[in-house]
């Protein structure tokens, strides 16, 4: 009889994905569900949830199948950065405004790299706030403030 092994990194992300799927999918019950032709405000999360599941369980599946590699270090300076960075832009993007908080939130993210270098990371953020400030803004006409009431004091 074979030996089951199970590769340890598709593993824990199937497991992830169904327990996700399957919290979700309970959250979910508590709405109204209705039907495919009229969507009640549970419909959708109990669709997503489900495929979120059936998914998770191929990974399971194909992880006793294929033999990976162990999970190696955790990347704790990328999740250090990465994870606070939207965070910040949602706490601050109605008091700075768009412009200044989406500069901060790039420059922020930009670290999560070991080999950012601050002057790299100014002009990464730069031209990632110039461009979604032209395409959010002006292009698609979006109604929020490019700067906000926290730098009024400014002048701005």
């Amino acid at each position: 009889m074979n030996k089951l092994s199970i590769d340890p990194t598709n593993g824990a992300c199937g497991a992830i994905f169904v327990a996700a799927g399957l919290f979700f999918g309970y959250q979910s019950l508590g709405q109204e569900i209705g039907t495919a032709f009229r969507m009640g405000p549970g419909y959708f999360p109990l669709v997503l949830s489900g495929i979120l599941i059936v998914l998770g369980a191929i990974i399971a599946i194909q992880a006793t199948r294929v033999a990976g590699e162990p999970i190696g270090a955790i990347a704790w300076r990328g999740m250090f950065f990465i994870l606070p960075a939207p965070i910040f832009f949602g706490l601050t993007v109605r008091g700075l405004g768009f412009v200044p908080s989406l500069f901060i939130t790039a420059l922020i993210a930009a670290f999560a790299s070991q080999r950012m270098r601050p002057g790299t990371a100014i002009i990464v953020a730069l031209a990632l706030t110039i461009f979604s400030t032209i395409v959010f803004s002006y292009a698609l006409g979006l109604p929020f403030q490019r700067f906000g009431p926290w730098l009024s004091w400014a002048g701005v």
